[in-house]
């Protein structure tokens, strides 16, 4: 329930706010901002919510978070009313409507705060009722800049107003900051934890299942040894296997054990133990790739828990709804730390610059020396960057998985296979006149890399965010 107009005045006759200067300016969400007064009672804190159902102004002490990124209208506040005194607050009658006079450096704004649950609004105006600025722009209602605010005519309502019941042992001001902050409201403390509650658990149970599965896969790539010697049984007996059987018993090499191997009919017998050998192979570079993984995962999984549990424990909701915000933002609106694409194997990140532009970016702005360049060769084609763990060499699967990144983003795609080369980016030239972000390698290695999709897939492509 957002205050009434008796409250209102209640709240303004407490805090003495006129007189005081604006030290600071915090916009923290979306729907509030913080004034940081100073005047003969000290500093404080002015709080303004304009949320629906939680329409209010009150003092605070809470501690006031601040955004991760300069908003508009804090932006045009510090600029312009930022070091302002605070000559004359009030409500204009009883609409829930406070004016309030500033003046900064010999210049007078307005200021007038809508408590409107639906509707609400903070306007900066001239001395003209010119508007400057606005919280939320409202072209409809010609809330904008440039615009004129008039005041609504004050309507006399049937309804008698009272202030609620509260502790008169404290202030209202201080009544109303402890009922808004931890029990009533979509900003309350119980609702702000419940949802936070519910945020977490669904991650933890998500990130639990990958683990489980992930451990699996680790528990079938045990048996690679059984693949590969299945694949030499089925090249020792080839001359009794012909296309179309569905299996082979035969025995092993030591002939004490007798093994049913199951075919496909689709395939020659030749064929049938590459694929055997390719399960092998597969299974013995990816087995420490999902050990990485697991323990990734697992990490990321206390970490979770931990976060949870400070959650549980937090008792200022400003710092709480702020940290739910930036957990629910999605992805595409959020800040890229680099440029191009970027896929994720456990503590190893993949950058792929898929432009000349990105690929000059990188080089100058992101990459270091240790990093590793994987670019295919003979073709044109984006430049892939591997950042890892410091003083740990990059191990043979996440090659792979660059190689297959660096020609799945070529024109040698088509081929399906091709040589990827490699080198440390501190071995990299740039070509002298030649075009932007063109490097000559040195030192570098060759990949023989065929194109295997299924790799691809298990990276995660991801966005990383400042």
């Amino acid at each position: 329930m957002s205050l009434n107009c008796e409250e209102i005045d209640l709240i303004l006759k407490e805090a003495h706010i006129a007189g005081n200067f604006i030290q600071e300016i915090i916009q923290n969400s979306y729907d509030s901002i913080a004034f940081f007064l100073y005047g003969k009672e000290g500093s404080r804190t002015l709080f303004i919510s304009l949320a629906p159902e939680s329409c209010r102004i009150n003092l605070t002490n809470r501690k006031i978070p601040k955004n991760d990124k300069p908003l508009r209208f804090m932006e045009f506040m510090r600029s312009k009313i930022k070091g302002s005194r605070i000559k004359e607050v009030r409500q204009a009658g009883k609409n829930r409507i406070i004016f309030f006079e500033l003046e900064h450096s010999g210049i007078t704004y307005y200021m007038y705060v809508r408590l409107w649950s639906g509707a609400s609004n903070i306007i900066i105006t001239d001395k003209n009722n010119i508007i400057q600025d606005v919280f939320y722009r409202r072209p409809g209602k010609k809330e904008i800049t440039g615009g004129v605010f008039t005041l609504p005519e004050e309507k006399e309502s049937a309804r008698i107003f009272q202030i609620r019941d509260y502790d008169n042992s404290i202030t209202f001001n201080e009544y109303i900051d402890k009922v808004y902050s931890s029990e009533q409201g979509r900003d309350s403390l119980p609702v702000l934890k419940e949802q936070a509650e519910k945020l977490y658990t669904g991650k933890i149970l998500r990130l639990e299942a990958a683990i489980e599965k992930l451990r699996e896969k680790e528990k079938e790539f045990e048996n690679r040894e059984q693949w590969k010697e299945q694949g030499d049984l089925i090249m020792a007996n080839l001359d009794k296997i012909k296309t179309g059987d569905r299996e082979i018993i035969c025995t092993d090499f030591t002939g004490d054990k007798t093994y049913k191997i199951p075919l496909d009919s689709r395939l020659s017998p030749a064929e049938n133990a590459a694929f055997f050998y390719d399960k092998y192979k597969k299974a013995k570079t990816g087995s420490s790739g999902v050990r990485a993984e697991i323990e990734d995962s697992e990490k990321e999984l206390e970490e979770l828990k931990n976060s949870l549990e400070k959650i549980r424990q937090e008792t200022n909701p400003l710092i709480l709804k702020k940290h739910l915000k930036n957990q629910s933002v999605p992805r595409q609106k959020l800040k890229k730390k680099y440029p191009g694409l970027t896929f994720k194997k456990g503590e190893w990140l993949f950058i792929v610059g898929r432009t000349a532009a990105e690929n000059d970016e990188l080089l100058r702005k992101n990459v270091k020396g240790q990093d590793m360049w994987f670019h295919v060769r003979d073709w044109s084609g984006s430049y892939v960057f591997v950042k890892g763990p410091k003083n740990k060499t990059i191990p043979l699967d996440i090659m792979l998985d660059a190689g297959n990144l660096a020609l799945y983003y070529s024109k040698a795609r088509k081929n399906h296979k091709g040589d990827v080369y490699y080198t440390q980016v501190k071995y990299l030239r740039r070509a002298k006149n030649g075009p932007k972000g063109l490097v000559i390698p040195t030192l570098e290695k060759n990949l023989d890399i065929t194109l295997d999709e299924e790799r691809l897939k298990k990276l995660e492509n991801i966005d990383i965010f400042l």
